[in-house]
């Protein structure tokens, strides 16, 4: 960047009057850049060599078009604050989460409880266009919008109901710890409620030396020796009516105090079927919610909600039944 101290890029641009499909053209390539509007005229973006590029970019379209466009670069707007900037583009993103959350959820509602081959497929698709759609708007959720939690959740929701049929109890009943020492453990970058608990779980109960690999869905390709967790195909995932953790508990038989409890409160924040309602549920919810919001590597939200999970759990123990 030519000035490292800067926090804002603006693209200060005046379109000629025709073509109107140019005009219209601008605006759609700046919402896919995620650049939000401050007037009009204006467009903004967080500073970075990247987004530096992007409106160098829509600078020679523009002029290339008979308009004009400079780009600004800003240590603070006048008029905004820059908490009031970052709002701008967690509304836009939020809108877009909202949005996409919708599509997914009403096709939630229209799953039929058994599928045939060709609606399976039709629904699989959907997963895709879905998990890819999330990801364009995660390249431009600059500064972690709240939306984008619960639309991964509803993603994962329709995800584990397109799973196979659930093991068996005898193939349950063969699984031992044992086996799985030494293992590498997969499941889906973004990691919130059922993931973090997960891991957590492995990594105190099954395997404290586990290694952990958080991927994008779309580009994975499963190695030998790999075991997946809260993903499609998982070996460890949604099965029936329960989240990813307590299929965990079910498949080892984990029995130690609190952990019941502990799977409820899981249960109803990754779910959000309110079945068991404990009064620390809520209280919870924050909790995570505020790992995902402080820390977007994953492997920062595997340690700090880490220690979140070891709190409710020693005061989960303590607790009245």
């Amino acid at each position: 960047m030519g000035n490292p101290s800067s926090r804002w890029l603006l693209l200060i641009h005046q379109l000629p009057p025709k073509p109107a499909y140019f005009r219209v053209k601008t605006w759609r390539q700046l919402q896919v850049l995620g650049a939000v509007a401050l007037k009009n005229s204006i467009y903004v973006l967080p500073a970075s060599d990247a987004t530096l590029e992007d409106f160098h970019w829509m600078l020679r379209q523009i002029q290339g078009g008979g308009g004009e466009a400079s780009v600004v670069q800003a240590e603070f707007v006048e008029g905004f604050s820059d908490e009031d900037v970052r709002g701008l583009f967690k509304t836009a993103r939020d809108v877009d989460y909202e949005k996409l959350g919708q599509e997914v959820q009403a096709r939630l509602k229209t799953l039929p409880s058994t599928l045939k081959v060709g609606s399976r497929a039709e629904a699989e698709g959907q997963l895709i266009r879905f998990r890819k759609r999330l990801a364009e708007i995660q390249e431009l959720d600059f500064f972690a919008a709240v939306g984008r939690a619960q639309v991964e959740e509803a993603i994962a929701n329709l995800e584990a109901r397109l799973l196979p049929a659930a093991a068996s109890k005898a193939e349950a009943a063969r699984i031992h710890l044992r086996d799985l020492q030494g293992c590498t453990w997969v499941t889906r970058k973004g990691l919130h409620v059922d993931r973090i608990a997960c891991a957590w779980l492995i990594r105190r109960f099954i395997d404290r030396s586990a290694r952990f690999r958080f991927v994008d869905p779309k580009t994975y390709k499963h190695r030998r020796g790999e075991q997946r967790f809260d993903m499609f195909a998982g070996e460890f995932t949604h099965e029936g009516d329960g989240c990813s953790f307590e299929t965990f508990l079910s498949r080892f038989g984990l029995q130690a105090t609190g952990l019941k409890a502990l799977a409820e409160l899981i249960h109803d924040v990754d779910l959000k079927d309110h079945k068991f309602k404990r009064p620390e549920t809520e209280g919870f919810a924050r909790a995570i919610q505020g790992v995902a919001l402080l820390h977007a590597k994953d492997e920062a939200r595997l340690e700090s909600g880490s220690m979140v999970l070891d709190a409710f759990l020693e005061g989960l123990k303590r607790s009245p039944a």
